[in-house]
């Protein structure tokens, strides 16, 4: 090593040198070569060095092949779970929660609750016939889910529109929504009629028919039509728009989305007000939230929940 410098040392002292820079990756090196007429040992050097910068610059090629099929199998394996759900929202998270009590106290409990009261003010009586009642409640539901959809659309990001709440993604068309939706359904009339069951052995029977409803549907076919308009096609659209495609999807990417889906569906749930039917209600929340979360695409939620709504109506209705 010592006679290699010396012969380096005496060669630069005798011969001219010509700097050479040499860039490899991110970094350049500047590289003293003799001219040509020199003896062959700094060609020899420099072929050396030239050799280790060649391999070195096959390990980092290596190496960031490696990094980058690293990174490409920890963005794909968290779409292999059961949650199809986009890990960010259109909606700030500080915003959900306000948002939501928002709809809920300023829309949904006026109109759902409050609705009818309003009708039978204005037209002067204190019991609304069946046929205006249920008209009145086809005004009041679409009402409700206007502005729902308008509250929403302003406390998004300004570039989302409501078309992506039923558009799938990548993953979601690899997931059949239509068999999610039969699963779901018949999954959903199964925990529904052992629950019933159950309800019945230890509480004592119920009635399950809605009488209000029962006279509704009797009275008139216009009042038919207007019931299967509100409960099979404006309802389930406005309560999977606001509990899963906003609540559950913005909610399930701070927290794992078994979570998710029982925070929602017990909103879901004491959202309708009914004590006696609050088990029933978190049971259907939570199958509805399943299938939003394993197709990520409400299409399936909504035909369940539209599906579930159309047998109830036809219960009442023969019984």
């Amino acid at each position: 090593m010592i006679e290699l410098l010396w012969h380096l040392k005496l060669m630069h002292h005798h011969h001219p040198v010509n700097p050479i820079r040499s860039s490899v990756g991110n970094f350049t090196r500047t590289w003293l070569v003799s001219s040509p007429s020199l003896s062959p040992y700094p060609s020899a050097l420099l072929s050396c060095i030239n050799s280790k910068i060649s391999l070195s610059s096959k390990v980092d090629s290596f190496k960031c092949f490696c990094n980058k099929t690293e990174n490409t199998q920890q963005v794909s394996s968290p779409s292999q779970g059961f949650s199809a759900l986009a890990p960010d929202t259109p909606w700030d998270h500080a915003s959900v929660w306000s948002t939501m009590a928002f709809y809920i106290f300023s829309l949904h409990i006026p109109l759902s609750f409050g609705g009818l009261s309003v009708v039978a003010h204005v037209l002067h009586q204190p019991i609304l016939d069946p046929q205006t009642e249920a008209i009145s409640l086809v005004g009041a539901q679409f009402l409700e889910f206007i502005a729902a959809m308008l509250l929403l659309q302003s406390t998004a990001n300004p570039q989302y529109k409501f078309v992506n709440f039923f558009k799938a993604n990548k993953l979601s068309k690899e997931r059949s929504w239509l068999l999610a939706s039969a699963v779901g359904f018949g999954f959903l009339f199964m925990l529904v009629f052992l629950t019933s069951f159950l309800a019945d052995r230890i509480i004592g029977h119920k009635d399950i028919n809605n009488p209000i409803l029962k006279e509704i549907l009797v009275s008139s076919d216009i009042s038919k039509a207007a019931c299967v308009l509100v409960y099979c096609i404006i309802t389930p659209l406005l309560e999977e728009t606001v509990y899963r495609g906003f609540l559950l999807a913005s909610i399930s990417s701070t927290m794992k989305w078994q979570s998710a889906v029982v925070i929602s569906s017990a909103i879901f749930s004491a959202a309708h007000f009914s004590g006696e039917n609050f088990l029933q209600l978190f049971i259907i929340g939570c199958v509805l939230g399943c299938s939003y979360c394993w197709t990520g695409n409400l299409s399936a939620s909504t035909l369940i929940h539209s599906l579930y709504n159309a047998l109830t109506l036809m219960i009442t209705f023969l019984s």
